[in-house]
């Protein structure tokens, strides 16, 4: 038998002194609802992102960088179905039920796989810039994260992407150390790449964020966005590329970036699947479901024959 709160008091302060909930705890409907919406669209983004990965192997240059992305693809998606297992534990769909939502356009992804990768530039800018951003917020939810099952798949997760933003780094150095086409790929992909990451992290957090509150995540979305730009931009600076933000600048008083104003539509569109590449990676993804729907019913009849 798992734990019971009597109130909602008692379960916040239960949270509020470290404690970690787990699947068979009787928790408030409040946060388990929470929980599963988070990890749901994290577990989205995992998929909608190993299929953008995958869009790319045949298409990278080299064998070396086609092996690559194919073990990048393999990861996302691995997380992907990891993530869901974690989510339909907590009782509100299973993971069926999660995939049709987001194939019908009803599951929300992160907003950087609304858009397009037009280069192979583009990739590298996702590798080292999207993966990063990713890692940041990740790690931030690993350090406190009251959802015992999500907080321990998260240690696999980090890791590998971990791996995934050195992959990013190592690429990024070829474009840098390049040819005058291949700096000139980069900063373009750089222009399409930084306010679409920036925006990742999500606009300023309420006073109220629940998220907060019950420790699902353990920083402010404007505090991890600074954390990134803090880094990112200073390296970035130093490979001698410069992101599109004509008020980006360094105070001169504490040598820290200071970001000029961040035009939040662009993230809205988003969050309703009207992205600049929503349509396409939606319907895409919808196909390749329906395409292999013969697998699914395949497998099914022989685990019912199994039974029988």
């Amino acid at each position: 038998m798992g734990r019971s709160w009597g109130t909602l008091a008692e379960f916040d302060a239960f949270v509020a002194d470290g404690g970690i909930v787990e699947p068979i705890d009787d928790m408030p409907d409040e946060y388990r609802q929470a929980v599963f919406r988070f990890i749901e669209l994290h577990a989205n983004s995992e998929l909608m992102g190993g299929l953008t990965e995958r869009d790319w192997i045949p298409r990278a240059p080299g064998l070396r960088r086609k092996m690559a992305v194919l073990a990048k693809t393999q990861d996302e998606i691995g997380h992907a179905h990891l993530l869901y297992m974690v989510a339909g534990d907590l009782g509100m769909k299973t993971r069926t039920e999660m995939l049709e939502d987001l194939f019908a356009g009803r599951g929300r992804f992160h907003n950087v796989f609304h858009y397009q990768a037009v280069t192979w530039a583009d990739q590298v800018a996702i590798a080292y810039l999207v993966d990063a951003g990713a890692l940041i917020s990740q790690q931030a939810v690993f350090k406190q994260c009251s959802y015992g099952p999500y907080r321990r798949i998260l240690r696999r997760i980090i890791a590998e992407e971990g791996f995934h933003m050195r992959h990013g780094e190592e690429m990024l150095l070829t474009f840098a150390e390049g040819t005058t086409t291949q700096r000139r790929m980069f900063a373009e992909a750089l222009d399409r790449w930084w306010w679409p990451t920036l925006h990742m992290f999500g606009p300023p957090s309420k006073p109220d964020d629940v998220l907060a509150r019950w420790r699902i995540k353990s920083e402010r979305n404007e505090d991890l966005r600074d954390k990134f730009v803090q880094k990112y931009a200073t390296l970035l600076d130093s490979y001698g590329f410069t992101p599109p933000d004509p008020e980006l600048r360094r105070d001169p008083d504490t040598g820290r970036w200071v970001t000029g104003e961040i035009d939040w539509e662009p993230l809205k569109a988003t969050l309703s699947n009207l992205g600049p590449d929503s349509a396409r990676r939606v319907a895409d993804a919808a196909t390749h479901w329906a395409d292999s729907r013969w697998v699914r019913e395949a497998l099914e009849s022989v685990a019912a024959g199994v039974a029988a």
